[in-house]
């Protein structure tokens, strides 16, 4: 395994300026299922003195997590990157003003934003996938053009979903396809294309 420095990631998203603090907690809410979670106290003024009302807060908030996923993404490798961000007003403290890390909010397991927008599964293999990707991810609803690692997806889960796909559609999917097309549509197209040549070959 690969030794993940927790404190490096949090310096990396306090470089963005409307991040005022930051933690990252390597959460296990699902058993066998360890992700890394950002909880970020953002400074919503940085993005847009005017935001007042709780509309606009709700919408800089919206903007700021894929910005954040890019910063991560130039910064760390790849197992370094946090699965899921949490923005909150500010971190919970207990009376000795330390972070209360049992007070910090499960992930929501809504649908992050993501600059695809949602497109339901349209063929049976999109189905499947797309109910593999929301059962690894801990998302409730995957599109087909929603990015596997942009979702929070990363090598580790990346191999479960290699083998899920084994076991569910018995076809031979690499990891290294994945990171080709890490889509539920660029998947079930590769499945497609893998499938027609194995008909061809018998």
């Amino acid at each position: 395994g690969f030794r993940i420095e927790l404190g490096e990631i949090e310096a990396a998203l306090v470089k963005h300026p409307a991040v005022r603090e930051t933690l990252v907690l390597a959460r296990e809410d699902k058993p066998g299922n360890k992700r890394l979670v950002a909880y970020v106290v953002a400074n919503l003024d940085e993005l847009d003195s005017n935001a007042q009302t709780w509309e606009t807060q709700s919408q800089l908030i919206r903007q700021l997590v894929p910005q954040l996923r890019s910063l991560v993404k130039q910064m760390l490798p790849e197992y370094m990157r946090p699965s899921a961000f949490v923005i909150l007003e500010a971190l919970p403290l207990n009376p000795n003003g330390k972070v209360d890390r049992w007070a910090l909010p499960v992930p929501d397991t809504a649908r992050p934003e993501l600059e695809a927008a949602f497109v339901a599964p349209r063929t049976p293999t999109e189905q499947v996938l797309a109910e593999i990707f929301a059962l690894l991810l801990e998302v409730e609803q995957v599109g087909v053009h929603d990015d596997f690692f942009e979702l929070g997806g990363h090598s580790l889960l990346a191999t479960q979903l290699i083998t899920q796909l084994h076991k569910r559609l018995e076809v031979e999917v690499t990891v290294i396809d994945l990171f080709k097309v890490p889509t539920v549509a660029g998947v079930a197209e590769r499945i497609e294309m893998i499938n027609d040549r194995t008909y061809a070959d018998d």
